[in-house]
């Protein structure tokens, strides 16, 4: 099967300095693009200091509440609101790596291959939550939300920083949570046909074809923090 991706337009990009001076260029580029971390290939997506890199979903610039830096986290404040964000790049085939942690009971997501066409973000989403003790389903933590549920995911307490991994290359997906896969699928299979069919985005068009798109991290009214979150573009693959 081949690997088709559709490619969107998103609010905010930015467009080419044309001959302004190479100096200028690189000051541009620094106040809305993620560093380059020390790694071969990999780019910092937080530098731990600002909100560069980042913006508001559907929106040109980042919220005004909600969101801030703390203890060298990207953290969403309790009932701060503020919405999702999304990165200002996009991404179609990638390995992006973070460490996250909940406050109690509190629930995210990062979701990926985003549309922005509606007031909601219409992505897969790679479930954040507090859940702990709780029945695995396809709403735990790490699970393809409310399409695929995770395999024995090894979720620590409420307080303490997890490590997670998403990797999309060509038609397969990774969902990683503390050094275990405990998720994997193939973008158009019949597994994933059947699964789609059976959730609550069985009626939205298109949902499940690989799309390049930003990362986004949601604000689902919860305290969560973020931190460490490194990406490494990957090269175009068929399915397994």
């Amino acid at each position: 099967m081949k690997n088709q991706i559709a490619h969107t337009s998103w609010p905010g990009r930015f467009s080419s300095i044309g001959i302004l001076p190479v100096l200028l260029a690189g000051l541009v580029s620094l106040q809305g693009q993620p560093e380059t971390s020390g790694e071969e290939g990999w780019e910092s997506l937080f530098d731990g200091k600002t909100m560069a890199g980042w913006r508001g979903f559907n929106q040109p610039g980042f919220p005004q509440q909600g969101w801030v830096v703390e203890d060298g986290c990207l953290k969403h404040l309790k009932n701060g609101g503020g919405g999702d964000i999304v990165t200002v790049r996009e991404y179609a085939n990638f390995d992006f790596r973070w460490e996250w942690r909940v406050g109690p009971g509190a629930n995210s997501g990062v979701k990926y291959m985003v549309v922005e066409a509606r007031r909601a973000p219409i992505a897969h989403e790679y479930q954040i939550w507090d859940d702990a003790g709780r029945p695995v389903d396809k709403e735990s933590t790490g699970a393809f939300y409310d399409v695929l549920a995770p395999r024995n995911p090894p979720l620590k307490p409420s307080g303490q920083f997890n490590q997670s991994r998403l990797l999309v290359q060509g038609l397969h997906v990774e969902h990683w949570l503390n050094g275990e896969k405990v998720l994997e699928y193939e973008l158009g299979s019949r597994e994933i046909e059947e699964a789609v069919s059976a959730s609550k985005f069985k009626d939205v068009p298109g949902f499940g074809v690989k799309i390049q798109g930003p990362i986004l991290l949601q604000d689902h009214g919860g305290e969560v923090w973020f931190r460490n979150l490194e990406v490494r573009r990957l090269p175009a693959r068929e399915s397994r």
